[in-house]
């Protein structure tokens, strides 16, 4: 298993903390999610889920950083600024106290391919993910996490299974692994919250 392994190359700048009053709707959501047991570590040590936003009309974002998921509360010192990224190439390019969450690729590539998309949420949750596995956008069962294929594998839930719309989709090839998308993270988490109570309405 190598779930919570970075897999693309990191170019890591180490920097100060992003300024705690921009992103305190991130840190909130994050904390608030990790409360609900959707961010966490398995028995096996290994973390899962994340959150991030986008900074202004550019294509970078602060994201949640990698080997956090343990902790209860993020401080700013656990955020990292991904300032460039180049999927054909499998380099991102981050700033900050830690280096960025092992799925910053995949965020990247919903930032790139839709303008509208301002916050992200990649949560774990086994009942909610076989309830929703092929009933909503689904990644392919063989496309690994954390890798360009994953990042095209957005593109094309897109163009073939009505994601712009339907904001949420599973991951067939990453275990209980489900993504939530919006304007703002609030309107990302209201996409969550509504999949967690009615699940059969997405179907």
């Amino acid at each position: 298993m190598d779930e919570g392994v970075v897999k693309y190359r990191c170019d890591w700048e180490e920097a100060d903390p992003v300024a705690a009053g921009n992103i305190a709707d991130l840190m909130d959501w994050r904390d608030r999610l990790h409360s609900w047991g959707l961010i966490g570590v398995y028995e096996n040590g290994i973390g899962f889920g994340n959150v991030s936003v986008r900074l202004g009309n550019s294509c970078q974002f602060v994201i949640s950083g990698t080997q956090t998921a343990h902790l209860r509360c993020l401080g700013p010192e656990s955020y990292c600024t991904v300032t460039e990224f180049n999927l054909e190439q499998n380099l991102l390019g981050c700033r900050g106290p830690v280096k960025a969450s092992s799925e910053s690729l995949t965020h990247a590539a919903l930032y790139l391919h839709r303008d509208d998309v301002g916050g992200i949420i990649h949560v774990h949750n086994p009942k909610l993910w076989q309830q929703l596995l092929f009933k909503i956008p689904t990644t392919r069962k063989e496309i690994p996490y954390g890798t360009p294929q994953m990042a095209l594998e957005m593109f094309r839930l897109f163009e073939e299974e009505n994601l712009a719309e339907r904001k949420i989709l599973a991951m067939a090839g990453h275990e209980d692994g489900i993504i939530c998308f919006g304007s703002t993270l609030d309107e990302a988490g209201k996409v969550l919250s509504a999949a967690m109570v009615k699940p059969e309405l997405l179907h």
